[in-house]
């Protein structure tokens, strides 16, 4: 248990939110280790999302995860904002304190490292210059990490051109914006590799994009993780790249909030992978 006297709760919110997996994973670490506590989906539409972030606390709950279209919003509601949420622009976490305050947190990137660290061993990442394909809250939340990371280069391309300009205005010298459809050149010694687009997941439109210019040693990473294994990192593998799915990279960046809200850090291995994949 933690502090809480009553029964902690957590949640994630989002509009959708029925989607979500997050619901299976930590209601698995739960049982895993013997907590009790809930962990319980919720839709709130924008219009709702002050009022329940006000009420939530009330109901016993200590902390949410943030999804898809609050994950910017939350920052503005938010009594204190970490750095690096701050700089990515987005929370994913939210904490709940004892003295009623509201603790916003950006565990993307952390969790973004964590899988290529687990699943990529050999990753080197201040190797070379890195590819970044899009220009969403999930490419800042990699790109931050990235260059935390010591990356000497940052390629990035997205079918929006004005936003991958935003990202260079945003991050600096380190960015370089490349033109959507000319994306495959740009990777020709990237020794990282990520897509945080959606092409390629289930229901959305396919990845169509040359990757002929892939460096075999490159590292290359799809933030999709439905289906594990994309059109993306189906063709990576064939040029000789390392893959890693986008499973991890969920498994990895919700481990930090469990351990805020139930007082237990819990693993991140096999077994949880196959829990939340048979879900």
């Amino acid at each position: 248990m933690t502090e809480h006297e009553r029964i902690p709760l957590a949640g994630v919110i989002g509009s959708p939110v029925a989607h979500s997996r997050s619901p299976f994973l930590h209601g698995y670490w739960l049982q895993r280790y013997g907590i009790k506590g809930a962990y319980i989906p919720m839709d709130i539409a924008q219009a709702d999302l002050a009022e329940a972030l006000q009420v939530l606390p009330k109901l016993g709950f200590v902390g949410l995860n943030v999804t898809i279209p609050h994950k910017e919003s939350v920052l503005k509601l938010a009594d204190s904002v970490t750095d690096r949420a701050a700089l990515i622009g987005a929370a994913n976490t939210l904490t709940f304190r004892s003295d009623g305050k509201i603790y916003a947190d950006n565990t993307d990137g952390s969790g973004f490292v964590a899988n290529l660290r687990q699943n990529a061993p050999m990753w080197a990442p201040a190797s070379g210059p890195a590819a970044v394909l899009g220009a969403g809250g999930a490419a800042r939340a990699v790109i931050a990490a990235l260059i935390e990371m010591g990356v000497p280069e940052i390629r990035v391309a997205n079918r929006t051109r004005a936003r991958a300009e935003a990202l260079r205005s945003d991050f600096g010298a380190k960015i370089s914006v490349h033109e959507w459809v000319q994306a495959g050149n740009m990777l020709e010694d990237c020794m990282t590799v990520v897509n945080t687009t959606s092409l390629g997941m289930v229901g959305k439109a396919e990845f169509k994009l040359s990757l002929d210019g892939l460096n075999p040693k490159a590292v290359v990473n799809d933030l999709v993780y439905t289906p594990l294994r994309t059109h993306f990192l189906n063709e990576a593998e064939r040029a000789g790249c390392t893959t890693v799915d986008g499973l991890g990279m969920l498994l990895h960046q919700a481990a930090p909030g469990f351990e805020r809200w139930f007082g237990t850090r819990p693993a991140v291995d096999d077994e949880t992978r196959r829990a939340v994949l048979s879900a």
